[in-house]
């Protein structure tokens, strides 16, 4: 019995193809270990101020956690679109994020609680610079510590790759 030679087969060659290219990029990037210590990253898009709230208070958590059990962390937080209400105190009036009576209530708590996180506990604040452009919000009205960044959802996704935890609180 003769079998036909199926190293040339043009589909056979595409998976080998597919099969070294992967096995390639697995060996060019590495997985991140566990001694590299937790990275997550929280992706705050939203304008509700209670559900602002309470991912601070996730955040506080995780990050007594691991101070408490000695653990390496880098957490940050990409503010994207309506998140930009959260770093800031520009009422942001004649924007789609615009001030409301509840943003207005809980804005000093919420903003005393974010700086403790960034100044005491190293929690990192990133802004999607396309959010503050188009509604041309002076980049010196942002709050102590946030850094620009080009785009936030591109950010999040450098970080997923960077093997950052992605949470987004609902």
């Amino acid at each position: 019995m003769n079998l036909p030679n199926l190293a040339n087969a043009p589909a056979l060659r595409l998976a080998a193809a597919i099969l070294v290219t992967f096995a390639a990029a697995a060996l060019w990037s590495p997985a991140p270990r566990a001694d590299d210590g937790a990275r997550v990253v929280y992706h705050a898009d939203f304008a509700d101020p209670r559900r602002f709230s309470a991912m601070l208070t996730s955040i506080n958590n995780m990050v007594t956690y691991y101070q408490n059990e000695l653990i390496e962390y880098d957490v940050r937080i990409v503010f994207v679109a309506h998140g930009i209400r959260f770093v800031t105190d520009d009422k942001l009036m004649n924007t789609p994020f615009q001030e409301d009576a509840e943003m207005a209530d809980r804005r000093a708590n919420n903003a005393g609680r974010l700086d403790a996180l960034h100044s005491v506990q190293g929690v990192k604040l990133e802004l999607c610079d396309i959010t503050r452009s188009q509604i041309n919000l002076p980049e010196d009205k942002l709050y102590d510590g946030v850094e620009s960044v080009p785009s936030g959802v591109v950010r999040i996704a450098e970080l997923q790759a960077q093997g950052f935890a992605y949470i987004k609180i609902e």
